[in-house]
């Protein structure tokens, strides 16, 4: 079965700290209120009679998170021209959206904070539900979501969190906190990874220290910095990617891990949310204020949220979707080969969702930066 493996939740953080110094905005979780939307982000009326047929749309996505037919799908079934293009990680669409040129994409596909960001900008049209009646596929906690409550501006894709992924035969203890990972025992020193993307490689030391997810106080962020620094002499490296195939040689016994790419599937590798709690991250879709087929992209996502559509997610990423029908209908056998995907909606929303932090976002590329360079 086909797992994509790309960086897809790559920071852009000077790319949305310029875009929230301009805007005069930023997000905030538990430590300040979330932006809102633009003056110039009033909807705009919606046609829902519209002739489909006579709009396209152009999607950016990052590869291998649709099924290789989608375009094809789409036509046959709305009658319109599906355009895929791709981008690898956050920051490359950020750039094309933010760099003022007219990139003609009607939908993006965007992790939360970074939709959050752009919409602050008034560059996302507001969602008309009116033209999405799948919305009412969304399990209720879908709508609960810190960076959109009520996905007044993006509709959620995929969603997960992070945790420890680990060889069950290979630790004499079963992890259960992030100090395992940070301060490991004995028999793992040197057989731990963590990740290298800035907000998940704080993550460890921020739920250890008791602290959001969100923070940007610079005491939190140096006492943060101070427990990442001490955790390195314990590291076998840094891993954003390869984690996995590392548990499955042996070569690591413990790693930190996105729920959805720790390979349970495989003998005695698990996956653990730490006591101290965790995040929630989460792909969406939004239209852009530019896109001049604003119907067809309404259209585009009412498609995508058709339980037999979006639970290609999962069958072949091993994504958790936020679509009750599309899980419902998932194998058993699937979800018990593969454990994260047997976590509930309320399950995930224990964990914090992770916010656009606007200009103080370069908080953290400081912090990787620094824990990276020390000795």
């Amino acid at each position: 079965m086909f797992r994509a493996r790309y960086p897809r939740r790559l920071p852009a953080v000077t790319l949305v700290a310029g875009l929230a110094l301009a805007v005069s905005a930023c997000g905030g979780g538990t430590t300040a209120a979330l932006p809102e939307a633009s003056p110039s982000a009033s909807a705009e009326q919606l046609n829902p009679n519209a002739n489909l047929s006579k709009q396209s749309v152009t999607i950016s996505v990052w590869p291998g998170y649709t099924p290789e037919d989608l375009a094809a799908r789409v036509e046959e079934k709305l009658r319109f021209k599906l355009k895929v293009a791709t981008h690898d990680t956050n920051e490359i669409i950020m750039g094309k959206l933010t760099g003022g040129a007219d990139t003609g994409i009607d939908v993006a596909f965007v992790s939360g904070q970074y939709a959050q960001a752009l919409n602050a900008a008034g560059l996302l049209e507001p969602i008309h539900p009116e033209l999405i009646p799948n919305l009412a596929n969304l399990y209720p906690e879908a709508k609960e979501l810190a960076f959109d409550p009520g996905n007044t501006f993006s509709v959620p894709y995929t969603w997960g969190t992070t945790g420890i992924c680990y060889r069950s035969d290979l630790v004499k203890t079963p992890p259960t906190s992030w100090n395992d990972i940070l301060s490991p025992p004995e028999d793992a020193r040197k057989k731990v990874t963590m990740m290298t993307t800035e907000r998940w490689l704080a993550l460890p030391a921020v739920k250890a220290l008791g602290m959001s997810v969100n923070t940007r106080n610079d005491q939190d962020l140096a006492k943060v910095k101070e427990k990442l620094v001490a955790a390195k002499a314990n590291l076998l490296g840094y891993d954003d990617v390869t984690f996995g195939d590392r548990l499955k040689s042996g070569e690591a016994v413990m790693v930190e891990a996105w729920d959805g790419w720790c390979p349970t599937s495989e003998k005695n590798i698990k996956f653990v949310v730490p006591k101290e709690g965790s995040d929630l991250w989460v792909d969406t879709m939004v239209v852009l204020r530019s896109s001049k087929n604003k119907e067809a992209a309404h259209a585009f996502i009412n498609f995508i949220l058709d339980p037999k559509i979006h639970s290609w997610a999962a069958l072949n990423i091993l994504y958790k979707v936020p679509n009750k029908a599309a899980m419902d209908a998932l194998p058993t056998e699937l979800k018990q080969k593969n454990a994260p995907l047997q976590m509930s909606p309320s399950q995930l929303l224990a964990g914090e969702s992770i916010v656009d932090l606007g200009e103080d976002s370069v908080k953290y590329t400081r912090l990787a930066t620094e824990v990276k360079a020390a000795q």
